[in-house]
């Protein structure tokens, strides 16, 4: 259904963009021609998901539903929640469980101790794959084909001087992270931001990441893998055990 992707995609902007959009702001991100995305800014406002202040348009709480249909029903999200509160109780840190979708991280549940991004991270979020800990976990779990046709895919962009963008060193360390069963990503999307994540396995190989990020200048990367990946391993297993598809 044409109509319903194109309003899908129009939809999605307000995601990106943040602000309240023009229509013509919404052409150009989503590619579409202007009468298309003036016809779905229309039916969003008569069906109550968004309004119109002048010439912008905002998304409205009715919204919400959308992205809590999908949180309200998955076995992971449910689960993982009060076992992320936990650990962020335990470690006083922020941690996330991330998933592989459209070659991005899409966070689905997150216990914040405190706000040590410059972005805002919640259940919704997304982040590149390359140069997260809890991306490198996902791309570490494809084959090396599929590994190699994201990276000719992808526009790998050095987020900070720290950002490896070479396509064979990646290669490299997702092999790594194959082989010892976590990543370690120093200040590679921010300067100032230390992450280690884990996979989460399911019946059919890895389901999804487990991370805890951290301020550099707080916490040595040795501490990253003496103390907190222990306890990333831990809650890990206790996910797995659960046995999601």
């Amino acid at each position: 259904m044409t109509s319903l992707a194109k309003g899908l995609a129009v939809l999605r902007c307000f995601a990106d963009a943040q602000t309240p959009m023009t229509i013509a702001q919404a052409a150009k991100m989503t590619a579409l021609s202007r009468p298309s995305v003036k016809r779905c800014l229309h039916t969003l406002v008569r069906l109550g998901y968004a309004a119109l202040d002048g010439t912008r348009y905002t998304l409205r709480p009715k919204a919400l539903a959308l992205g809590y249909a999908y949180l309200s029903s998955s076995p992971l999200a449910i689960r993982a929640q009060p076992m992320l509160d936990q650990l962020r109780d335990e470690l006083h840190e922020s941690c996330s469980v991330g998933v592989l979708e459209e070659d991005e991280v899409y966070y689905v549940a997150r216990a914040e101790i405190s706000r040590i991004m410059s972005i805002a991270l919640r259940a919704g979020s997304r982040l590149p794959l390359y140069c997260t800990s809890m991306g490198r976990i996902l791309l570490a779990a494809q084959d090396r084909q599929s590994q190699i046709s994201y990276l000719r895919r992808t526009r790998l962009i050095a987020r900070t001087d720290y950002t490896c963008t070479q396509p064979s060193d990646l290669l490299e360390i997702l092999a790594s992270v194959a082989e010892e069963g976590y990543a370690i990503v120093d200040q590679e999307l921010e300067v100032g931001l230390r992450s280690v994540s884990v996979p989460i396995l399911g019946r059919r190989g890895v389901v999804a990441a487990l991370n805890i990020g951290t301020q550099a200048a707080r916490v040595p990367v040795t501490e990253l893998r003496t103390r907190y990946l222990p306890a990333l391993r831990r809650i890990a297993q206790e996910l797995t055990a659960v046995g999601f598809g």
